[in-house]
């Protein structure tokens, strides 16, 4: 039975553990666009500025490319990285639990793609449904101001 208990994260949590909780805030097709994006540059904070401006456009950077590499990658790994219905209550625990299978399952993946499978795998459900084209994103992409 997993852990549910509420804790603070720990101070000397690595680096990559912060990253992955901010790419669970993402939607699927930016996790896909990241995931198609990785295989060009593996670092994390790049991949996911990349796609920001490849979202809004800038620098020539086609943002449905990448959600089509993603999902051609994604489709490519996803029965080797195992998915768990039971995970950790703590974000950061399940987090480090599923970036350790996404590693063992690719360990030819970098930094970013280690970052951006493991958060695919995390939001697994939703992933699977935009990467085979059967629905959109659950989360909303963006809000108007006004």
């Amino acid at each position: 039975m997993p852990d549910t208990r509420f804790t603070l994260p720990p101070i000397d949590d690595p680096p990559a553990t912060e990253v992955g909780i901010i790419l669970l805030g993402l939607d699927a097709r930016r996790l896909l666009a990241g995931l198609g994006f990785a295989r060009i540059a593996d670092d994390p904070a790049l991949v996911t500025q990349a796609v920001d401006l490849a979202r809004h456009e800038v620098a020539g950077l086609g943002f449905a490319d990448l959600v089509a590499a993603g999902r051609a990658r994604w489709r490519a790994v996803r029965d080797l990285v195992e998915s768990r219905a039971e995970t950790s209550a703590s974000p950061r625990r399940a987090w480090a639990e599923a970036a350790g299978r996404v590693t063992t399952a690719v360990p030819e993946a970098g930094p970013a793609s280690v970052a951006y499978l493991t958060a695919c795998s995390l939001r697994r459900g939703e992933v699977d449904r935009v990467a085979d084209g059967d629905g959109e994103s659950d989360v909303v992409p963006e809000v108007p101001a006004g």
